[in-house]
């Protein structure tokens, strides 16, 4: 990795479309241009800033985010997935060649096969799951860095690069700034120190957390936090030796923890522990019941949602509006969307 050039993903998109220019037709550029933009807005909600952070796995999650409606709403046929497939392909060996990504990147892109996918996820995490999930690692992971990751992700639904960026000095566990009445943490946009925020300076938002929230952060800081700093002399809130978290532990932390086996459960793919491929820690993300930040946060979505909670509120706390949390978070039923119009029109 110490050969490449550091490359924003957004910039790496133009220079490639700038190299077809003599080898395409205006058409087929605009297809790869809406092919590889949903790959750079995906980069942008996993916290990816830089090209040389990509690794295989990062692929393979984000050939299950575009399977599964990521960027345009609806689920990809299989067909245009593995066209997507192939132009992500045509993009990252030219990115080898410049030096952005290792050579052989492009050729961990997972293609689909025409014939089926098979094992096809619903692309979030069920609100009952995540619930179980949060209260299986408060009774066996207390206040660890896996417990905190997936409380607050959870909790909070935001997004990883926001949950990555905040500092100790934006916890106030005690509810006394700016005139608080209860515990709270603050997003803050520091594009210059590392962390940006989706939405730049309209990202930075207070978000409440509950007393139990609170005690939980009180106790991973004052307990189990790597005492570091990182390379822009911050104090993290997540840490690890080597300084702030990365977008691919909290990546690699709910592949873990959304895994039935890892907490002792039944597999629901009849599969055996001893042999099957989704326990080693590089293949984690195999597990069909694997879930990534992004369906943390669409569960999330799907629980308000279901909750009727009030729309505005939701989303100001989630840093998105309405008609995005809609088109892309909200994972309700049609079936479950009737039953609360049922109750809403009193049937």
């Amino acid at each position: 990795m110490s050969d490449l050039e550091p490359l924003e993903p957004s910039e790496a998109l133009h220079l490639y479309l700038e190299s077809r220019d003599d080898d395409l037709t205006e058409s087929s550029k605009e297809g790869q241009d809406y092919r590889l933009r949903a790959f750079v807005a995906w980069c942008d909600e996993e916290g990816i800033a830089n090209m040389n952070d990509l690794s295989g796995r990062d692929l393979y999650a984000y050939r299950v985010w575009r399977r599964e409606g990521g960027y345009s709403g609806e689920e990809l046929a299989t067909v245009t997935l593995r066209g997507d497939m192939a132009t992500l392909r045509s993009f990252l060996r030219f990115c080898g060649n410049i030096d952005a990504v290792e050579e052989g990147l492009f050729d961990q892109v997972p293609l689909p096969r025409i014939e089926g996918t098979g094992g096809v996820s619903d692309s979030t995490l069920d609100p009952d799951r995540a619930v179980e999930i949060v209260d299986y690692l408060g009774r066996f992971a207390y206040a660890s860095r896996r417990h905190v990751t997936m409380l607050l992700l959870w909790h909070t639904g935001c997004r990883v690069g926001a949950l990555r960026a905040l500092d100790l000095g934006d916890i106030d566990l005690d509810g006394d700034r700016p005139r608080g009445d209860g515990p709270a943490i603050h997003f803050v946009h520091r594009p210059d120190t590392g962390t940006p925020l989706k939405n730049k300076g309209k990202s930075e938002r207070w978000n409440a957390i509950t007393e139990h929230v609170a005690d939980v952060l009180e106790d991973y800081i004052n307990e189990q936090r790597v005492g570091v700093t990182d390379e822009h002399d911050r104090a993290p809130l997540l840490t690890t030796k080597q300084g702030r978290v990365s977008v691919s532990a909290c990546r690699d932390t709910l592949y873990r923890v959304t895994r039935p086996c890892w907490r002792g459960e039944e597999c629901p793919h009849d599969r055996e522990p001893d042999e099957c491929e989704a326990t080693a820690f590089a293949k984690m993300s195999k597990c069909p019941s694997a879930r990534s930040p992004h369906d943390v946060r669409s569960g999330r979505v799907t629980a308000h949602r279901l909750a009727d909670e009030d729309r505005t509120l939701v989303s100001d706390r989630m840093d998105a509006s309405e008609e995005i949390l809609d088109k892309h978070y909200d994972r309700r039923s049609k079936r479950q969307k009737a039953e609360q119009r049922r109750e809403l029109f009193d049937l």
